[in-house]
């Protein structure tokens, strides 16, 4: 059994997906060929936005929208603890000061109350300036845009959502990428809207970050590539993996039905045995991964292993533990749930090609 069936995904669109690279290979526009604006188009349509900008990997995605954004040193950016590095390196690659936000429980995600009390702190020590909230939609579950959102207005910060691993999930009916100021996602193979190599993706509705955004991923481009008008970098998405991309969009709908079915067949199985996620009233899951909590992970995922199913863990360590960021001063139980999240949880196999008897 494959953790991620990248191979039986290419098989169903084989032939779609090897006639967009041939067209590429037959037309020779390797950098930012026609298939990069056709995909920008589609992919805005789907999301339900003005821009989609596509740029080399999701990394990319979150520094071009902090530099957008103008996040400089001084300011705080609050993210996550428990959640993949690059969510809070952008943030110090950029000068920047991550203020770290504990877990919700229930969700994984971001707590919207611990992220107030967070901004409070950082505000009442008046050493940092409050400037914007990065909210992860983790496993593939939105985060709680609605809360996040009214304590962004409150205290005046810019709100990014990073939809990673959450493209395809919805609010209400609002799709993953279009909430707050920005959003961004990436199309790397394991995501559940992925390419053949690495990619990624900026969202807004705001016509004035989205031309800074196209600028500074083409080496801060004006009118044209001979014209710098600011330090920007060298991002963009091939046109190959535009094309492969195009095909995956197109079948995403579908795949996305298919994910869900694979998360309800885990539910009936598994909810009596260990505590399974739960999708809030209202919310789609793009079931990025399906992820269990267990008090004994190691016995658990062992008797995974004796039946022949593998398993992962995201993410053991969280970001105030990490090496890189023991300058900031956090200390073990500084982030409970986080913490506890880290030692307990442990994901299944999930992708749409799995049937009920995998």
């Amino acid at each position: 059994m494959q953790f991620i069936d990248l191979a039986a995904q290419y098989q169903h669109l084989k032939t779609k997906i090897d006639a967009r690279i041939q067209t590429v290979l037959d037309h020779g526009n390797y950098i930012m060929g026609p298939e990069v604006q056709e995909l920008e188009a589609e992919l805005a349509k789907y999301v339900g936005v003005k821009h989609a900008i596509t740029c080399a990997n999701g990394t990319d995605a979150l520094t071009l929208s902090l530099m957008a954004l103008d996040i400089k040193v001084g300011d705080a950016v609050f993210c996550p603890t428990f959640t993949f590095f690059a969510t809070a390196e952008v943030i110090a690659y950029e000068g920047a000061t991550p203020v770290f936000v504990d877990s919700d429980a229930a969700t994984f995600n971001i707590c919207h109350v611990d992220l107030e009390k967070r901004i409070q702190a950082t505000i009442a020590e008046g050493k940092l300036i409050p400037k914007a909230i990065i909210a992860v939609d983790l496993f593939g579950l939105p985060a709680n845009y609605p809360e996040i959102q009214k304590i962004a207005d409150r205290y005046n910060l810019k709100l990014v959502e990073d939809a990673a691993q959450g493209f395809g999930g919805s609010i209400d009916g609002k799709r993953a990428g279009s909430f707050g100021d920005i959003a961004t996602t990436s199309f790397f193979p394991a995501k559940p809207l992925g390419c053949y190599g690495d990619g990624g993706a900026i969202f807004t509705n705001n016509d004035e970050y989205a031309e800074l955004i196209k600028s500074y991923r083409v080496h801060g481009k004006g009118s044209d590539k001979y014209d710098n008008v600011s330090i920007g970098m060298n991002s963009r998405l091939d046109t190959i993996q535009a094309a492969i991309l195009l095909e995956k969009l197109a079948e995403f709908p579908i795949e996305l039905i298919n994910r869900n079915k694979a998360a309800e067949n885990y539910e009936v199985s598994l909810s009596g045995k260990y505590k399974t996620p739960q999708v809030p009233e209202g919310y789609v899951s793009s079931w990025a991964q399906y992820t269990l909590l267990s008090a004994s992970r190691d016995t658990a995922m062992a008797m995974f292993k004796e039946k022949g199913i593998p398993t992962m863990v995201y993410y053991r360590t969280c970001m105030h533990m990490q090496t890189a960021f023991d300058y900031l001063g956090y200390s073990v139980g500084s982030f409970p749930v986080a913490e506890k999240l880290a030692k307990s949880v442990f994901s299944l196999p999930m992708h749409p090609y799995m049937d009920a008897k995998s």
